[in-house]
């Protein structure tokens, strides 16, 4: 079985967000696979997806704090500015964090750790609505 749809999350402040739950709400198709695999693809270059811890929320604050030092707004050797000093920025991050992710899925359900959830990192200052693309295949 083949199944692909599109969908969108609701816009969300700087930082990395928690949406495990929001991208499930989704896919009620997930419940019709007992084995397979979930690909999300988040058609974004300035936001990222990735899978860490679910159950602390300062995981995903110090993600953000890391990722800021690391990756700073304006660097003077940054070329690509047109859309203001985080633009730059949230591209890199999105590189070194990814836009997709390959889970498995396990009867009907996602099969992640007990700690494992999926962040969207918005990495733009002012965030918008995001868009994905679900590709499930299985049986």
């Amino acid at each position: 079985m083949w199944f692909q749809k599109s969908f969108s999350l609701g816009p969300k402040r700087r930082g990395f967000h928690l949406v495990t739950e929001e991208i499930i709400a989704q896919l009620p198709e997930l419940a019709d696979v007992t084995v397979g695999l979930l690909h999300l693809q988040l058609l974004h270059t300035s936001a990222s997806l990735s899978l860490n811890e679910n159950a602390d929320p300062t995981v995903r604050q110090d993600f953000e704090s890391f990722f800021n030092r690391t990756v700073r707004e304006n660097e003077p050797w940054y070329r690509h500015d047109y859309e203001g000093p985080d633009d730059m920025p949230a591209h890199l991050k999105s590189s070194l964090l990814g836009t997709s992710l390959i889970l498995p899925i396990s009867k009907g359900r996602l099969a992640l750790g007990t700690w494992q959830g999926i962040y969207l990192g918005e990495h733009r200052n002012s965030g918008a609505e995001r868009r994905i693309i679900a590709t499930l295949q299985g049986e």
